[in-house]
Parts: structure tokens; C-alpha cells; sequence
């Protein structure tokens, strides 16, 4: 295979990258021609801030082709479009042959969570003292225990594994399933996981049964989106936000790994979902944006930062106990 590296401005980037696709190329990345020199760009958005740009100013494409000749032709034709005269092709490189799926597996390694508690690939063998496993691999739902709030979250779990025992837990945004089995696995007696993507439904029904816990997804199976439509013996049920029930259905420990905006206004909702004595768990929130949260809960619970890791925080509350007759 070869690469064909080409030069363009913000303002092209786009329409070069969409010609070359239909030039056959198998794929288009682009990167920041200028990176580590002074003018480089930081183009990641942020919650809360305006929105990223989709290019730097002076972009480098990276294009793949099959061989030299079909990148030859591409940037051939390419050229010879009067919009692209600007465009520069500053050459091109064979790609050796690799075994993409070894190289791709090598970026996962298990994950420690604690001492005794991991993460780990299907591909790795459980770390010697690993009393508590989640076999989980990168998917299309976020939550592979590698970023910071994912971990905040897990560690939060283990270390309340007393306060877990039988008890009803709510994963709001459960994404890949990671917080529900983890919650299962720390003795939860009965989970319910939602999330308003369906990927991220079928892969938490996906993940759970490759960790040996017993879960339902009835709206995979046509069901309703009820808290009533699986069955009460199922310990983790999983489906889109109607199957969490009604704002008066209560849980002991309400989870949410979202984003701060999100969670702002689901304020009320995931207060109103919290049991007298309840814990509720928040993470998706960068360290600036802790008094934002503290705000938005103020008028129900007085959430505190329980945790923190590489800028984001984890905030918790209780609410209290219901006052004795």
C-alpha cells in the first residue's frame, strides 16, 4: 500500500479530503502541518466551549491507496481541478504490510482499577492478584476503563462494595456497560442500565453476557420500554431511558458518566430518581466545572468532589435518610 501526502488550507480541507475518497482512496486522516513548531493549533474541543474546528490552518492530508499507480492517478486528476490549483502533493510512501488487528490490539492493555480489580482484552491474561475481572474490548460504546472518568467511576465502585451489596442501582449513559457490570460484580442486587443509543444498549447486552451476568434487553427482543418489561429476576436490565420507570421509581445508588452539560439537565430527573439514603455518582466533568454541577443539584443534593484525575473530577451526594415515624 501507499500513502499520498498532500498540503491545504482550513478552507480546503474538506472538499480535498471528500475528492480523494472518491478517487479511491481507502482512507483520509489529517493531521496539523505545523505541529511541534510554534504554530501549532490545539483544535480539541472542550465541554462548554464554542465548537472545534474542522481543520487547522495549514492541514496535511494523508491518503491511502492500494498501490503507486492508483496514487499517482489520484493526485493526478486531483491537480487538475481548477479549485485544488493551491493544493500542494508533497510526495508519497509504501506503507508496509501489518497485521492490523495485532497492531490495534497492542494500543489496549488491562487496565488496574485496584490492586485486585481490572479491566482486561479478551486477548490478555488477567494480571497475577486480579481477584475482580471485566472482560471488555474497545467497541462502538464509550467505556472501556482507560479514561480518567470511566476509572474515577470503577474506583468509586470498589470501594463501596458494602454499600452495593443487594442493592437497586440505576447506570444512566451506561454506554459499553462497564459502570452495570462492574455494579454486578461488587453485589448489586438488581441494575438497570439505559442509554439513548441502541449501539450502546446491544453493546452493554453484549458485554454483560461475556462477563457471565445475567441481563435482558427486552426492547432487542421487541419488548416494551418499561421498568416492567423484564423480568424481576434479571440482575442487569438494560434499554433505552424509559426502562429506568418513572421519576418516582427510586434507586440506592444512581450512576451517570456523561458529560457536565448533560448532566445539568438531568438535574432533576436523576435526583428524583435517588432513594432516601441514596448515593448518586457523577463523572464527565472537568475540575472548572465543578461549581456549575454544584449549582445545578443545589436545590435537591449538595454534591461534592469525591475524586480526581488528569483535570476531571468525580462528584458525589447522599440524600438523606427518610425521618423515622
Amino acid at each position: 500500500m501507499v500513502e499520498l501526502l498532500l498540503r491545504a488550507s482550513e478552507d480546503e480541507v474538506e472538499r480535498v479530503s471528500d475528492a480523494l475518497i472518491e478517487l479511491e482512496a481507502l482512507s483520509v486522516s489529517v493531521e496539523d502541518a505545523d505541529a511541534d513548531t510554534a504554530e501549532e493549533q490545539a483544535l480539541f474541543g472542550e465541554p462548554g466551549l464554542p465548537e472545534p474546528k474542522a481543520a487547522w490552518r495549514h492541514s496535511r492530508l494523508v491518503a491511502l491507496f492500494h498501490d503507486e499507480a492508483a496514487a499517482t492517478r489520484a493526485a493526478t486528476l486531483l491537480l487538475a481541478q481548477e479549485w485544488a490549483q493551491s493544493v500542494q502533493v508533497q510526495g508519497a510512501r509504501e506503507v508496509a504490510d501489518q497485521d492490523w488487528v495485532r497492531l490495534t490490539q497492542s494500543q489496549f492493555a488491562p487496565v488496574e482499577i485496584t490492586a485486585s480489580f481490572w479491566i482486561v482484552p479478551s486477548w490478555h491474561e488477567a494480571p497475577a492478584g486480579a481477584e475482580t475481572v471485566i472482560r471488555l474490548d474497545p467497541g462502538l460504546a464509550f467505556g472501556t476503563g482507560t479514561h480518567p472518568t470511566t476509572r474515577m467511576c470503577l474506583r468509586w465502585i470498589a470501594a463501596h462494595a458494602e454499600a452495593l451489596r443487594g442493592a437497586e442501582v440505576l447506570d444512566y449513559g451506561c454506554g459499553s456497560g462497564i459502570l452495570a457490570i462492574g455494579a454486578a460484580r461488587f453485589g448489586a442486587g438488581r441494575v438497570t442500565a439505559v442509554d439513548i443509543d441502541p449501539a450502546a444498549v446491544r453493546a452493554t447486552l453484549a458485554n454483560a453476557q461475556a462477563n457471565g451476568v445475567d441481563a435482558s434487553a427486552p426492547e432487542l427482543s421487541g419488548g416494551a420500554s418499561t421498568a416492567a418489561a423484564a423480568p424481576a429476576a434479571t440482575l442487569l436490565q438494560i434499554g433505552l431511558p424509559g426502562l429506568a420507570g418513572a421519576p418516582a421509581r427510586h434507586y440506592a445508588i444512581v450512576l451517570a458518566n456523561i458529560l457536565a452539560s448533560p448532566l445539568k439537565l438531568l438535574a432533576p430527573l436523576l435526583s428524583a430518581h435517588l432513594a432516601a439514603g441514596g448515593r448518586l455518582v457523577l463523572a464527565g466533568i472537568l475540575e472548572r466545572q465543578a461549581d456549575e454541577l454544584r449549582a445545578a443539584y443545589a436545590p435537591a443534593l449538595a454534591l461534592e468532589v469525591a475524586d480526581r484525575e488528569d483535570g476531571w473530577v468525580l462528584m458525589t451526594a447522599r440524600r438523606d435518610a427518610a425521618p423515622s415515624a
